[in-house]
């Protein structure tokens, strides 16, 4: 039988579907659905099972939620927000009851520092020149990180040379997929072996970019990379949009570039969620905290929230 959590990730996945109209066909009470995910009345048996048979309807299936989506945040130019959207959209996605690893692939090691990891005994990329697991730090409630740190640039340079080594990341994640619901690599500000193997181990990508025409400018590299990826090693590969970062909304300059790139790339999806450029969001970065710690009711949390929203949903617009 399905569970409250069942349940929640389903209408995550699915948010076109009527609460209410589910319910009527179900045949139970009117908001019996709310209250169970508000956690005011849990659901009873009886209604879990009726409202797993209209759920099948919807497309639901016991594989439904049995792998992790693996996400790569890839930008090969620096500043344009990569490591605080995977912070912040990881915990946002375990704050709407998903289990999250974050996968720190940048020898900077800013999301392992983060989580006040400096130092870790292992890292990913010892794991990826030996035969060793993962390393893998629960760092709060469904919150789980593999750290990385400066040692990832020395060593990076022997994983190149090794037989099979773009690949030697997505053999590890296999072996994970069924303990997580969303597993989010960081990539670092390059194209290089720590990219292209975060991007063999994932699902789909998400490009952050900043409405800069700086930013924009080196677009077209880094889709033929995406490109080449998806011929060549990763044929399942999703680009599953660009998120806009750092945005002044009321700059006329910043509306310009934003319709250029959807103008220029028109095949590849624009999330409708954007991060603003915010105070809130550089003072929690000083303060190595979340945005969701720091200031759970800013403009900044709601929309990491909404972005969350958007990347559980597998609905396409």
């Amino acid at each position: 039988m399905i569970s409250i959590e069942i349940v929640r990730k389903f209408l995550n996945s699915k948010p076109s579907i009527n609460r209410t109209q589910l319910e009527k066909e179900a045949g139970i009470p009117a908001t019996t659905i709310y209250k169970a995910l508000e956690g005011v009345q849990p659901f009873s048996a009886k209604h879990l099972e009726k409202l797993e048979v209209v759920m099948r309807n919807y497309g639901y299936s016991e594989n439904s939620f049995s792998k992790a989506r693996c996400v790569s945040l890839i930008n090969h130019k620096g500043g344009v927000g990569k490591t605080t959207t995977t912070i912040n959209l990881g915990k946002a996605l375990t704050l709407l009851g998903y289990k999250v690893l974050l996968v720190d692939m940048d020898s900077q090691g800013n999301l392992s520092q983060c989580f006040g990891v400096h130092n870790p005994e292992k890292q990913v990329i010892e794991s990826l020149i030996t035969r060793e697991p993962l390393p893998i730090l629960e760092v709060e409630e469904n919150l789980f990180l593999a750290p990385s740190d400066i040692k990832m640039a020395t060593y990076e340079i022997k994983l190149i040379t090794e037989v099979g080594s773009e690949m030697r990341l997505a053999r590890k994640i296999q072996a994970l997929t069924d303990q997580y619901d969303f597993i989010l690599f960081d990539c670092p500000p390059s194209l290089g072996v720590m990219t292209i193997s975060a991007l063999n181990a994932s699902t789909e990508c998400i490009i952050p970019i900043q409405p800069e025409s700086s930013a924009f400018n080196g677009v077209r590299n880094l889709i033929e990379k995406i490109d080449n990826v998806k011929e060549y090693t990763n044929l399942t590969l999703k680009v599953r949009g660009f998120l806009f970062t750092m945005v002044h909304p009321n700059q006329t300059i910043h509306q310009a570039i934003m319709e250029n790139v959807q103008e220029t790339y028109p095949t590849i999806p624009v999330f409708e969620s954007m991060i603003e450029n915010q105070t809130v969001i550089k003072q929690s970065q000083y303060l190595n905290e979340d945005i969701f710690r720091f200031d759970g009711k800013s403009k900044a949390a709601k929309q990491y929230m909404a972005l969350a929203k958007e990347v559980a949903s597998v609905e396409t617009k």
